[in-house]
């Protein structure tokens, strides 16, 4: 049997009058609320609200108190949003729906994205992953910020504050990269994997110290980036993924990025109140940025549960985890990110989970409670009777709610 997680916005937690009772038909362990989140454009097919949510800035779903963030260098931003809720700076719609799940007697997690936030990259350029041409991606924050890492912990202090949380989730724990979405995204499938390696190594000031420090010259460095990056797009190949940096100046720049992962990690970790599950979204390439960006050589000692991304229903996903499950400590589970709202469906997402299960993943992280409505709640329910080692039972559809039971 698989540990499983649901993933849910406050929204959909708050906004639905059967959110609870549905997730319970689900047999799952813990439903992860997002208490930090990125900004996004959410659809609520469950809602009586309406059909969706506008976040039209990454923002933190607990009350921001002013004391706590006086003289911050970078600060987080109250939602206003969704109009039927109480916002603004003292509203705690992150709080008031791990409260509801409790009270319908169903374990809650904090969902904290950390690095992601275009609201702080443009009004702080400082703060951003710079490429090696100077080009900033405001998306993404950069680690080896003190002001960065000092946010991050202080948003994750918030964020669980008086709250009683079986986990929490880190997304975005480390450096995001040249591949991420970000507004209306023009860069699928442009790059090849060695252009986007390249073009996603930070050349800040603070990355670039970490490169002195290491023996490396950091205008020398920048330059071997850019005529690597012009050198492999000339190549016309995108299947490319050998970098073609020296073994020294690739080992540095690693170091580097891992040294501030780390220190990012740790200063998080030191905020989660003792006893609480941590979870790291992760991935076992060390060169991988994003939402679950490479982990370092030190994080596995320093979480309890790796979440791999397995949206993708192929034999390169359980090669995963079962490469993750031979390289991680037996401690250490082994979980799969599902989703259930796909735009190309899981043909028999139930198959894919006890696969992934088969491979050695302990837990299945299961996105999205809110997204998936009615035409996909038959792949939320058979992705967690697999986990569960359940026979997936008879559905029938409540016409008149037009749900799945």
């Amino acid at each position: 049997m698989m540990k499983v997680t649901g993933y849910a916005y406050p929204w959909d937690v708050l906004g639905d009058p059967d959110f609870t009772a549905r997730a319970s038909t689900l047999g799952l362990d813990e439903v992860a609320v997002a208490l930090a989140y990125h900004s996004t454009r959410a659809a609520t097919p469950w809602s009586p609200h309406g059909t969706s949510v506008v976040a039209r800035h990454a923002a933190l779903y607990r009350p921001l108190r002013p004391h706590v963030w006086q003289g911050a260098e970078l600060t987080p931003a109250a939602p206003a949003w969704p109009q039927w809720a109480r916002t603004g700076s003292g509203a705690d719609s992150g709080g008031e729906a791990v409260r509801a799940l409790g009270e319908a007697g169903i374990a809650a997690a904090g969902w904290i994205v950390l690095t992601h936030s275009s609201r702080l990259g443009e009004a702080h350029p400082s703060a951003a992953v710079h490429n090696c041409f100077g080009e900033i991606y405001p998306w993404a924050l950069c680690p080896s910020r003190p002001a960065v890492r000092t946010y991050a912990a202080t948003v994750t202090a918030e964020a669980v504050r008086g709250l009683h949380l079986s986990s929490v989730i880190l997304e975005a724990c480390g450096p995001l990269g040249a591949v991420h979405q970000h507004q209306h995204e023009k860069t699928d499938g442009v790059w090849a994997p060695a252009v986007a390696r390249l073009l996603s190594v930070c050349c800040c000031a603070d990355c670039a110290a970490g490169w002195t420090e290491r023996g490396f010259e950091p205008a020398a460095v920048r330059a071997r980036l850019r005529a690597g990056v012009r050198e492999l797009i000339s190549a016309g190949d995108l299947t490319l993924t050998d970098d073609g940096l020296p073994t020294g100046m690739r080992e540095a720049l690693l170091a580097t990025r891992q040294a501030s992962s780390d220190a990012l990690r740790r200063a998080v970790l030191e905020r989660v109140p003792p006893g609480v599950r941590t979870v790291l979204h992760g991935s076992m390439d060390p060169w991988a940025t994003g939402a679950l960006p490479g982990l370092t050589p030190a994080a596995p000692a320093e979480t309890d549960a790796v979440v791999l991304q397995n949206w993708a229903p192929t034999h390169a996903s359980t090669r995963a985890v079962a490469a993750a499950r031979a390289a991680l400590p037996e401690r250490v589970a082994v979980g799969s990110y599902v989703t259930a709202v796909a735009a190309d469906p899981v043909p028999d997402i139930g198959s894919y989970v006890l696969a992934l299960a088969e491979a050695g993943a302990a837990e299945l992280h299961l996105y999205h409670l809110g997204l998936a409505g009615p035409a996909r709640f038959g792949a939320l329910r058979a992705a967690c009777d697999a986990a569960g080692g359940r026979n997936p039972g008879p559905r029938r559809r409540d016409t008149a709610a037009g749900r799945l039971r």
